[in-house]
């Protein structure tokens, strides 16, 4: 997915340039000064922000312009043209506005300018009181969200974590290969949370919530009313019942706190082994080998990552991590875990100093179940986010919801798709009627390897192979009877944005009409 340039590259915007250099729906990237601008153009409307993304500094140059908007083509982020505003997750941050003079056939960027971001219009009847549980990415999302918004009233998040909302994503991948320093970490902050007046209640275990009397129970025995409710719990990661999993050098990995103690394990480690071969188990044995210990994989499937990305791409991750010098032993688990080995159903004997499990997760559901809440192999959900009580939101790993795509109800354990259900269920609460409707996008870093994933694919027929998987330049299609479902692509970035408006399109047409929140396709 590359590294955005220090430097701002392309034409300086400020000296003007020909107004033919931005051909209508199109886009150039230049400078200003030492700023990286962006200008755009739709009809005879011209925008200039800022040209790097807020998120993870991606180059917006490069991405795609649908309607009023900009796509990152890293993650696919959304800003507005008009007002800068980060209209879809991850990135969450503004981008500048300049503005745009012509004369003389040129198009001159001149001074900053704040963006001329619309006034949100809320029922009048909104809530005095609103209580999110969970402090990870959809509890986040939605409490900025409510602030950005202009909601005014009481706003608590309660976490069991030790830490305030991180970008978790990198725990596994930059931050624990050493490439990313702990300050990149927290997505806001400690004195954000008291500037928006968001009550962040850390080390907090909720006992109970009850719809009814519109209560949330803490463990400590204290009680928090509540008019409007946001469960964002998350998921948990699946703990193996084997002897030896309960050893101090045995880690998973979903907290900050899970992480740090990894990274210090990792420090002093020669040898690991990584149980389970999922994105976040090969993510960490990428990281772990960036730090030269030795890394051994265990899994009982043929391949990795063959039920998502089928065959050919599992044959091909699993090629680049031995090329990376990690040892994979699949079709069969560990039977034991002893101080400095792990023993394997197979007879096999692995030495390790370091053991991380990542055997996947499960909705944190109890809660809910509780509640009296309709369940659905998760939290039940309608298209609005809403569970079975009135007032009552969910959203992120433990929502599932009625995919418009299909028509399926699906759940999906992805970072973006639970900050942008998040911003969703914040509107909603305000007494929006928005339909979620995003398209699911995750996104996998692995040594120099990018993988972006578009859509959701829980079972497909057909993947189908444009471009070489060798040359790390292709896009793979994943159908079911014919009808496109979701699309990978590796290291062709527009390619995956194109994919999305697509899928995008596909809901569209097969909805309409549907109220959008912020954008029209062209």
């Amino acid at each position: 997915m590359g590294t955005a340039q220090d430097k701002p590259s392309g034409p300086d915007l400020g000296e003007g340039v020909p107004l033919g250099d931005v051909p209508d729906g199109g886009m150039l990237g230049g400078h200003v000064g030492g700023d990286a601008v962006l200008v755009a153009r739709r009809g005879d409307k011209f925008y200039a922000i800022g040209a790097t993304c807020t998120h993870y500094s991606g180059p917006l140059a490069e991405g795609l312009m649908v309607g009023e908007t900009v796509r990152c083509p890293w993650h696919h982020a959304r800003f507005c043209l008009r007002t800068g505003e980060a209209l879809g997750a991850p990135a969450l941050n503004p981008v500048s506005c300049w503005k745009v003079e012509q004369r003389n056939g040129k198009l001159f960027v001149r001074e900053k300018t704040e963006g001329a971001r619309a006034k949100r219009v809320t029922p009048a009847a909104k809530p005095g009181r609103i209580v999110i549980v969970g402090g990870g990415a959809a509890g986040f999302a939605a409490a900025e969200m409510l602030r950005r918004e202009g909601f005014e009233g009481s706003l608590t998040m309660l976490s069991s974590d030790d830490a305030p909302p991180c970008d978790r994503p990198n725990l596994s991948k930059d931050y624990l290969a050493g490439n990313a320093p702990e300050d990149w970490i927290p997505l806001r902050p400690p004195e954000f949370y008291r500037d928006a007046k968001i009550d962040l209640q850390l080390r907090t275990e909720v006992a109970a919530i009850d719809p009814k009397s519109r209560e949330v129970r803490l463990a400590r025995g204290r009680s928090i009313g509540f008019d409007k409710l946001l469960l964002a719990t998350g998921a948990e990661p699946v703990r193996l019942k084997l002897p030896g999993a309960d050893l101090p050098h045995v880690h998973y990995l979903r907290t900050l706190a899970d992480s740090r103690a990894l990274v210090a394990k990792a420090l002093a480690s020669r040898r690991a082994v990584v149980i389970g071969a999922s994105f976040i188990g090969l993510e960490v044995a990428a990281s772990l080998r960036a730090r030269q210990v030795e890394v051994h994989v265990v899994g009982p499937e043929t391949r990795p990552m063959e039920k998502i990305l089928g065959a050919e791409a599992g044959d091909f991750i699993r090629g680049l991590h031995e090329e990376h010098g990690v040892t994979f032993h699949f079709g069969t688990t560990a039977a034991r875990i002893g101080e400095h080995e792990v023993a394997l159903e197979n007879g096999e004997t692995l030495q390790a100093d370091l053991v991380v499990i990542g055997v996947g997760v499960r909705p944190a559901m109890s809660l809910a179940e509780q509640a009296g809440l309709a369940m659905d192999r998760g939290v039940a959900v309608n298209e609005y986010l809403e569970t079975s009580a009135a007032g009552v939101f969910a959203a992120g790993d433990i929502a599932r919801w009625p995919d418009p795509l299909t028509g399926e109800r699906i759940r999906v354990e992805h970072w973006v798709v639970a900050e942008r259900q998040g911003q969703t269920a914040a509107r909603n609460m305000l007494g929006r009627r928005e339909r979620f409707e995003a398209v699911p996008f995750f996104w996998t870093e692995q040594y120099d390897f990018g993988l972006a994933y578009v859509g959701h694919a829980e079972r497909w027929d057909k993947a189908e192979i444009d471009g070489q998987l060798a040359a790390r330049d292709c896009s793979i299609t994943y159908s079911r009877g014919g009808r496109k479902l979701a699309v990978a692509v590796i290291h062709r970035d527009l390619a995956g944005l194109r994919a999305e408006v697509e899928l995008e399109r596909s809901i569209a047409a097969g909805q309409r009409p549907i109220a959008r929140a912020h954008e029209h396709l062209q």
